[in-house]
């Protein structure tokens, strides 16, 4: 039975690697080495049904992606119907973070403010384009707003009062 705490995906099954139930998992987490090791337990999202419990047999990297093999699956019959589902760890199982980095869940429903206090919207969703993550504010009667992740526009964050203090660039507020 899963856990009674909210659920996180660190990881999506993209398909099967050969015959003895292998899958390979591409990774949603700042800790692919520590989430895809032998012996670690992830939860396969039941989609409509319960979540399953599932254990690490072993695991290598291979590109981008993990190559996992879970205890007691050991066909690809077994696992063929896990393509596309999330392997997910419970908030317990949290990675504590370094001072200033934040969990996406802790930052979506944030307060955006600018330097002066004035209501921009609320951060909505974080998009992981590339260089850099992007904020996207959710502003009532107007665009939404992009907000580029660094620190010279993001002054301060406090996940404990849902506050997020920027300092827009010249112009981005208009685009």
């Amino acid at each position: 039975m899963a856990p009674e705490e909210p659920m996180y995906t660190v990881g999506v099954v993209v398909g099967t690697h050969g015959l003895r139930g292998e899958v390979r998992i591409f990774p949603r987490t700042d800790f692919p080495e520590v989430r895809f090791r032998q012996g670690s337990v992830l939860w396969l999202d039941g989609g409509t049904g319960p979540a399953m419990e599932l254990r690490v047999e072993k695991a290598r990297k291979h590109k981008n992606v993990f190559i996992v093999q879970f205890a007691g699956f050991h066909s690809i019959q077994a696992v063929e119907p896990w393509k596309g589902r999330e392997l997910k760890v419970p908030e317990s199982a949290l990675m504590p973070l370094p001072e200033g980095r934040y969990y996406i869940h802790q930052l979506v429903g944030c307060r955006v403010v600018d330097e002066h206090g004035r209501w921009l919207g609320e951060l909505s969703e974080v998009l992981q384009p590339g260089a850099n993550d992007v904020y996207v504010v959710r502003r009532p009667g107007a665009k939404d707003l992009l907000v580029p992740a660094i620190p010279s526009v993001v002054k301060r964050v406090s996940v404990e009062d849902r506050l997020m203090v920027v300092s827009l660039p010249e112009g981005l507020e208009e685009l």
